[in-house]
């Protein structure tokens, strides 16, 4: 077949890959026997400024010249640039007999999509955690009891030892430091720590008594001092 009669061959794809890519990619046929005027079909022309009769660009011209076309059918997904735009470009090479005669290029405009990458950008920021706030959580759906139920079994982790192993003096030092933090203050709290605990009511608030900020919360409380 000859060069001419090949390259004809190839026009119908312009149109076919321009309404298959829509109006953001351009789609370059060149003829490789004139350079200087090598586009002889072409779709969205207007994306890189180009048009019937354009030239071949720079890198056409080193794939050509250097005939780095040899051992390869395409070159796919590269950078590409015109008037102040990015492009994401892909060259099939249309060869007759080993001979490089023409390339069939698509060249996708990114602006788009880095306008859309930006909005999502932004979108997503609203939702980023501050890293320098490591130990402020809030728990926005549990229900008070479920809420304290999880504070305790927290300090007891962070003990890091288990109810069943622990001394009298060390469930003495977590009931004080409960109640430092407040969760004493909370309805059902005392229940729940003697149920983790496993001591009783009466030996949480005796628990409490070498603390006088323990004696304090209970009194805030209502709780009466013949309960110890």
């Amino acid at each position: 077949m000859k060069d001419q009669e090949l390259m004809q061959v190839f026009v119908p794809l312009v149109d076919f890959l321009a309404e298959v890519f829509g109006e953001s990619c351009e789609v370059i046929l060149h003829d490789l026997s004139n350079p200087e005027h090598s586009v002889i079909a072409l779709r969205n022309g207007h994306l890189s400024g180009r048009a019937i009769g354009s030239s071949m660009t720079d890198l056409a011209f080193r794939v050509y010249s250097e005939k780095q076309y040899e051992g390869e059918d395409f070159l796919a997904n590269y950078r590409g640039y015109s008037g102040g735009k990015t492009f994401v470009s892909s060259t099939f090479y249309i060869k007759n007999e080993g001979r490089l005669i023409g390339m069939l290029c698509i060249n996708s405009d990114t602006s788009q999509a880095s306008e859309l990458r930006d909005i999502f950008n932004r979108f997503m920021r609203r939702f980023e955690v501050r890293e320098d706030l490591p130990h402020v959580e809030e728990n926005l759906g549990n229900p008070v009891v479920s809420m304290v139920h999880s504070l305790i079994d927290k300090a007891i982790q962070e003990a890091g030892i288990s109810p069943a192993r622990m001394t009298k003096a060390e469930k003495v030092q977590l009931v004080q430091k409960l109640n430092a933090q407040g969760i004493l203050l909370m309805k059902g709290a005392v229940a729940e720590i003697a149920e983790q605990l496993s001591i009783s009511e009466p030996t949480v608030y005796r628990y409490l008594n070498g603390s006088s900020s323990g004696v304090k919360n209970r009194r805030a409380s209502g709780v009466n001092e013949h309960r110890e």
